[in-house]
């Protein structure tokens, strides 16, 4: 029955919470209204979810979350500075490839929105069998050493929470 109701329950709350942040006012209309995008929204894009993604382990969210958060925070610092001191001829940008042990299509967008979400690099292009990532980066001495950061820091991370 709830599963009639709620197809995907945690997308409701988040949609919720993310009403609330949006009208930045938390009172009891802004809360029905944005309890009946909770309902709404999922119930009708329920069809096109055959296979919602399952979180194997809801506390490695959190870890992953508190690390990217971190990274980002550091990333601005990086490349301020390389922006700041580095003069433009000295700035080695590189295109590199991350391999994907990833299968999940949830989790290969989560890892591309993390690397673009962290300043300095972006994802550019998955391949057409989702086997591998090309990841732009503004600076680097070890392009090597950026692909092994990429699959150490966030991609076995996401593997334990959505495979």
């Amino acid at each position: 029955m709830i599963g009639r109701v709620l197809p995907h329950p945690l997308l409701s709350v988040v949609l919720t919470l993310v009403w609330l942040a949006l009208v930045n006012k938390v009172t009891l209309g802004n809360l029905i209204l944005g309890g009946a995008l909770g309902v709404v929204v999922p119930f009708v894009t329920a069809p096109y979810w055959p296979n919602r993604p399952r979180i194997r382990k809801p506390l490695r969210v959190l870890e992953y979350f508190l690390i990217v958060i971190h990274d980002i925070v550091m990333a601005n610092i990086e490349v301020a500075l390389v922006i700041l001191f580095k003069r433009n001829e000295k700035i080695q940008s590189h295109w590199i490839r991350v391999p994907l042990e990833l299968t999940s299509p949830e989790a290969i967008t989560v890892l591309a929105g993390t690397i673009t979400m962290t300043p300095g690099t972006v994802s550019a292009a998955l391949s057409a069998d989702g086997g591998c990532i090309l990841v732009h980066c503004l600076h680097t001495d070890d392009p090597d050493g950026v692909r092994d950061s990429i699959k150490s820091r966030y991609e076995w991370r996401l593997k334990e929470i959505f495979q």
